[in-house]
């Protein structure tokens, strides 16, 4: 089994993975079949869909991105709010020497970084904000993940003030790994207009039938909701898409493709036996 995430774009996925050439070192093509474009950023795969103007990613969802230093934040910085929206601008904070948020051109949010984080290994970290109708539910959407993945944990979790007005107590800063991938968490300490959306999801490759259940039974129950071709909601709000690790393969087949991507736009959860009968 094994995660990362996934960016909804506007038919222009590989347009943004020269963007994100440009502004980070060590920007890998993976593949590219014209609908998934699948790219690495400094050892973190994420896959890019060209699933049209639908869905934007909302800053509930962004990536934490480790620069060795101030030169190389800066070069990264200039060329995302080239076209893109600043959230919180590149400088000196409590928590860090040279820090910034911005939303590039395609709506994808990047949290700019000097240093390393507690997994210096990896060097894109998924964000989590949790707001909106999720606003508060950090604590309990961590449990909820660590608890559902067989290889989780939980790291450092940090708290605002319990005397703050609306946010007391709640997460400022929390960390936990699902399948070795580390991510970070919290609640927003402001109200926002936004919430989770399928501009950003998070990709679950099954090695069995039983995975998928597993996933898709718990995430669409208790608030959650299914839709259609392994992508379903969970209760927190966030995206999921629960996938077999042999669909990949099977779709590139020249022989079998067509007929398994005819089998699996009929799905919602996927079936692995109808996929191979296919």
């Amino acid at each position: 089994m094994k995660l990362h995430t996934c960016i909804w774009y506007n038919h222009n996925a590989l347009e943004a993975v020269k963007l994100y050439e440009e502004a980070f070192s060590d920007v890998t093509l993976l593949s590219d079949n014209g609908t998934v474009v699948m790219f690495s950023i400094k050892g973190t795969s994420i896959m890019g869909l060209n699933g049209g103007d639908p869905f934007v990613p909302t800053p509930a969802f962004s990536y934490y991105v480790s620069c060795a230093g101030e030169e190389e934040a800066q070069k990264a910085w200039d060329t995302l709010t080239r076209e893109g929206k600043v959230l919180m601008p590149l400088g000196q904070y409590e928590w860090n020497e040279k820090f910034g948020w911005v939303a590039d051109k395609y709506g994808v949010n990047w949290q700019i970084w000097t240093g390393s984080f507690t997994q210096p290994a990896q060097k894109v970290v998924p964000g989590l904000m949790y707001c909106g109708p999720a606003q508060g539910k950090a604590e309990e959407a961590i449990g909820y993940y660590t608890a559902l993945f067989e290889h989780a944990s939980r790291g450092m979790t940090a708290h605002y003030p319990a005397e703050a007005p609306g946010i007391g107590s709640q997460v400022i800063h929390a960390e936990f790994t699902l399948e070795g991938v580390l991510f970070k968490a919290f609640d927003s300490g402001v109200d926002q207009p936004f919430t989770f959306n399928e501009g950003i999801s998070i990709v679950i490759h099954c090695d069995t039938q039983e995975q998928i259940d597993h996933f898709w039974n718990h995430f669409t129950r208790d608030g959650g909701a299914e839709s259609m071709c392994g992508w379903c909601r969970d209760k927190f709000g966030v995206w999921w898409q629960v996938i077999p690790s042999v669909l990949p393969a099977l779709m590139a087949d020249p022989e079998k493709g067509a007929r398994v991507t005819a089998a699996f736009l009929q799905m919602k959860k996927f079936d692995i036996r109808a996929l191979l009968d296919a």
